[in-house]
């Protein structure tokens, strides 16, 4: 620890002297990030293109500065909105040791502190003057003066090697750095870089912001170049409509084909991407409600998309009814049901939600209800992913069924989804749902934190059983028995008085 503090405080004197603005106020905080990110081992590597003529000896003691932009583009590509990867190439000074070649994996075990170890980069070259020989690439931020420590120059001495330390020009190539890297040389200095995006299929999808449109092209086209399989990017140009949960994009780069496959959670799904709704960041969410259903479940898919939680479940063997309004949804749910080989265990419906549930859901509810026993282990799970729209549905299930009421074991479980910007979501949720319901969910429900949508604002999941006095309504008593009942009462009332 006492060596490691030293050398970040050596490494924050160099970026004091030599990389950044004097004025504290001034300093950049990425740039100072990617100092301490070198030092410890986190920015990826760079391929080695090696030149003749390129490598000379220096004295031992060389003057006290390490090249702190080693790992950053050449700062000309400030402001590039179309990619010209030449411009990306740079020569940078760093220390090697001559060795000879025999000694050379005896030496990086020797001296793995100080070799310079990152993805991607050689870190032995040949020698341009001496084929019996190797150059060994050593990390210029780990040695002062560019000059080798006495536990070093003792390891050395054992193996017989020289303890000069020489310069070598080493030229960086566009191909050498990571995409963020890039980014960041390229955006105005202090602008947010995003080199993140969600990933389907061969499709790239980002959400870029204002300051980053005019990168827009140069952007798509590094992330091609960067994720191999990625051969088209889209950004979203609007937010999801809630009709149909598609929204519009534009190709930034790559070929203009949206149809893809995916894979989640060992189950393949083809699409078009740009005519439905897909999030890969719901995955785990996908999975967690069907690791709640047993084999003989029955599943109500309100609001089903292409089949994430319908598909599954019925590879489970659960009874499922699935359902979306989209034409195309519904389209690429048939596909991809008769793909998984579950075509025969889907009941899929093309139907506005609020019509699904009172139609089919009403329909099957009422002839199952009835028929269960005391013994039989059949649940019943509504689920409605329409986070933007699905808490207002909830008002179906006042008097939704005849009858009377089921064992408690037999009410459906519902899982709505819903997004909040409330302190507290969680609690925001239930009072919506307790409203639409009318009635308290108050310990009869759970709520569970789904995903970070943006900045305040939460992707929530409450789950909960249909109370019974909510679902089944209540017998009405005919108007001639009211009629009789109110005649007898007060016949009643006058022998008394």
């Amino acid at each position: 620890w006492v060596l490691t503090l030293w050398r970040i405080g050596y490494s924050a004197r160099l970026l004091k002297s030599n990389c950044f603005r004097t004025a504290a106020s001034n300093t950049s905080f990425p740039a100072v990030w990617m100092l301490l990110a070198q030092y410890s081992g986190r920015v990826p590597g760079l391929f080695v293109v090696v030149k003749k003529n390129n490598f000379f000896t220096m004295p031992e003691t060389v003057e006290d500065k390490a090249n702190l932009e080693l790992y950053l583009p050449h700062p000309e590509v400030r402001g590039m909105t179309r990619l010209n990867r030449e411009a990306f190439k740079r020569t940078v000074v760093v220390p090697v040791l001559k060795v000879k070649k025999e000694i050379v994996n005896t030496l990086l075990k020797s001296l793995k502190h100080t070799v310079l170890q990152r993805p991607g980069l050689k870190r032995v070259v040949e020698d341009p003057e001496d084929e019996d020989s190797r150059l060994v690439i050593l990390d210029p931020h780990k040695i002062s003066e560019f000059s080798l420590g006495e536990s070093d120059r003792e390891v050395l001495k054992q193996l017989n090697v020289h303890p000069e330390v020489s310069k070598y020009n080493l030229e960086l190539t566009y191909e050498n750095f990571k995409s963020e890297e890039i980014l960041r040389a390229v955006l105005p200095e202090g602008q947010e870089v995003t080199s993140g995006f969600s990933r389907v299929g061969h499709i790239a999808h980002l959400n870029l912001r204002d300051h980053q449109l005019p990168y827009r092209h140069l952007i798509g086209q590094v992330i091609i170049d960067k994720n191999p399989g990625i051969t088209c990017v889209v950004n979203k140009t609007n937010i999801i409509d809630s009709t149909y949960r598609n929204f519009q994009m534009e190709v930034l780069a790559g070929e203009s084909n949206l149809v893809t496959k995916v894979k989640e959670n060992n189950i393949t799904y083809e699409l078009d991407f740009s005519k439905v709704y897909w999030n890969p960041r719901l995955s785990t969410e996908h999975g967690r409600i069907v690791e709640l259903l047993k084999p003989s479940d029955v599943l109500f898919d309100v609001f089903a998309g292409i089949g994430p939680f319908a598909i599954p479940a019925a590879k489970k063997k659960c009874r499922v009814f699935a359902n979306d309004l989209n034409p195309e949804s519904y389209s690429w749910l048939l596909h991809n049901c008769k793909l998984n080989k579950v075509d025969n265990k889907i009941k899929a419906f093309n139907m506005d939600g609020r019509d699904f549930l009172l139609g089919p859901v009403r329909e099957e509810l009422s002839r199952e209800l009835p028929l269960l026993k005391e013994e039989q282990k059949t649940s019943f799970h509504i689920v409605m992913n329409l986070p933007a729209l699905a808490i207002e549905f909830l008002d179906v299930f006042q008097h939704f069924l005849a009858g009377e009421p089921c064992s408690a074991a037999g009410l459906p479980t519902v899982h709505c989804y819903g997004f909040s910007k409330h302190d507290d979501p969680a609690k925001d949720v239930r009072e919506r749902a307790e409203a639409s319901l009318g009635t308290s969910l108050d310990g009869r429900c759970s709520t569970y934190l789904v995903r970070n949508v943006a900045p305040n604002k939460e992707m929530l999941c409450i789950s909960f059983q249909i109370p019974a006095e909510v679902l089944y309504k209540r017998p009405s008593i005919p108007a001639s028995k009211r009629l009789c009942s109110s005649r007898d009462f007060s016949e009643e009332k006058l022998k008394k008085s």
